[in-house]
């Protein structure tokens, strides 16, 4: 696995007890350990008016995260595009990459909000991720100079920069950026029979760009790491339990803490309305000793032939997610700094 980069998208999720500007301090400390121990990338992500996530300005957060640092490219997983004007999201882009120059990528995603008054609220529509590839092709234009709807508009100073950009999509999405030849983050690692297939059609549609010359692949999934298959499972528990209870309630709430001795399997607090949910958000995450994780994501590796994998693990014990990094690029063979 030494050839393959290893990288972390943090989401910022809240913790029980604990006010959202703790978990955004939280992942600027995240990055900055993360570069100590040699993950290449470190994303954070975008989501508006959920109670469990802070990350709602990712320009905004990847701008204090690279900051913090001083190696670690930073970058977004990602802005999601129908909510925004693409001259806007060029711009911050490059006060970004002007700022930082050589460290910052742009991951964009097709997503709108989840609910019809943040739909309202951002100003856009349901179906406006049916324009993502048009809008994915003013906002590249925006940096080439060669956006043609609006000759008289120049996006600065995001002009004439290469930042690297990303796709998080499946599908649909994938060709996308198949066609405009970007990076494409997929995370469908809990489902091969999607996963694979949606590689393969990617990188055949692949069509050279000034951006990347040939694909490029970011399997994206979350994987824990501890002592013993139970501990590292133990560390899923949280963030299983906050999507059963979204699916059940329409609310994604902070992450909640594992009591002493619970085992992952016995899912405490979880209702019987919320136990299939649960049942089911626990299954096919990577996890376990480091030589179990070594030998699933050697699996995934070969038969992906991904370039790179993005880490999105979140639980609620901090120390425990530290320490599952800690092992993650050990076994990764990532090289420690300073």
């Amino acid at each position: 696995m030494r050839t393959t980069q290893f990288s972390i998208l943090d989401r910022s999720r809240t913790r029980e007890g604990h006010p959202p500007a703790a978990a955004l301090r939280d992942t600027v400390e995240l990055a900055r350990h993360a570069e100590r121990l040699g993950y290449h990338r470190f994303w954070v992500a975008e989501h508006h008016s959920v109670p469990g996530v802070a990350g709602s300005a990712p320009t905004v957060l990847a701008a204090a995260v690279a900051s913090a640092t001083t190696a670690i490219r930073v970058g977004t997983g990602g802005v999601m595009l129908p909510n925004h004007r693409p001259l806007v999201v060029a711009e911050q882009f490059g006060v970004l990459a002007s700022l930082f120059p050589g460290r910052i990528d742009m991951g964009l995603g097709r997503s709108v909000g989840f609910t019809g008054g943040i739909r309202r609220a951002l100003g856009t529509e349901k179906d406006a991720a049916e324009d993502f590839e048009a809008q994915l092709a003013e906002l590249l234009g925006y940096f080439t100079g060669t956006r043609t709807a609006h000759p008289q508009v120049h996006a600065r100073p995001a002009e004439g920069l290469a930042v690297p950009a990303f796709v998080l999509a499946t599908g649909a999405g994938a060709r996308v950026a198949a066609r405009a030849g970007l990076a494409l983050v997929i995370g469908d690692v809990r489902d091969p029979a999607k996963l694979l297939p949606a590689i393969e059609e990617y990188r055949a549609a692949f069509r050279p760009s000034g951006l990347w010359a040939r694909p490029y692949v970011v399997v994206s999934g979350t994987v824990a790491v501890a002592g013993t298959a139970e501990a590292a499972r133990r560390l899923l528990v949280p963030e299983a339990r906050a999507l059963a209870y979204s699916r059940t309630h329409g609310v994604f709430p902070p992450l909640r803490p594992v009591a002493d001795g619970e085992p992952a399997a016995a899912g405490a607090g979880v209702s019987e309305r919320e136990r299939g949910f649960y049942e089911d958000a626990l299954r096919g995450h990577l996890h376990g000793t480091e030589e179990q994780v070594a030998q699933e994501l050697g699996t995934l590796i070969e038969r992906s032939g991904a370039d790179e994998v993005l880490v999105t693990t979140s639980t609620y014990d901090r120390a425990a997610l530290l320490e599952s990094f800690e092992r993650l690029a050990r076994l990764a063979g990532l090289s420690k700094r300073g």
